[in-house]
């Protein structure tokens, strides 16, 4: 990620932070809006769970400078994730709708650039978890064989 990058994501998140509950319920609500099913996997306290959504995106935002601190936490997330049942496919739906949620919290602050730099961050963020998720397969699958 370039410096002008990391200044647009953290200057939006800025300005999302704090309707930090607010965001986080738009999000929920778009995600299950796209992908019903996904209800399913959440059996907690969805406001518990929102704040949980904005503390980690807050945690990754702060860390885009030194990213590669992040990944080891990253990947053991991607791997807590795949024991409740997320799949690959769905962290296309959630991109999806943590774009849409940023597009319709910031307005016309959420210009081309920022929807770049933050599609970038959430992908880099997206593999790595999956990157996890897979890693943790392949030793259970070494364990059982």
């Amino acid at each position: 990620m370039t410096p002008q990058e990391i200044t647009l994501i953290k200057n939006s998140f800025a300005k999302v932070a704090p309707i930090a509950d607010q965001a986080a319920a738009i999000f929920y609500a778009r995600l299950f809006e796209l992908d019903p099913a996904l209800r399913d996997l959440f059996q907690g306290d969805m406001k518990e769970q929102g704040r949980k959504l904005m503390t980690m995106l807050g945690v990754a935002v702060n860390s885009l400078e030194r990213i590669e601190q992040l990944v080891p936490a990253v990947r053991q997330l991607g791997l807590k994730h795949a024991g409740y049942r997320v799949r690959e496919e769905h962290y296309e739906t959630v991109g999806d709708a943590l774009l849409w949620t940023l597009a319709k919290g910031l307005g016309a602050e959420f210009t081309l650039d920022t929807r770049i730099a933050w599609g970038k961050t959430y992908w880099l963020l997206a593999e790595t978890m999956k990157a996890g998720a897979r890693d943790g397969a392949a030793k259970a699958a070494r364990a059982v064989a």
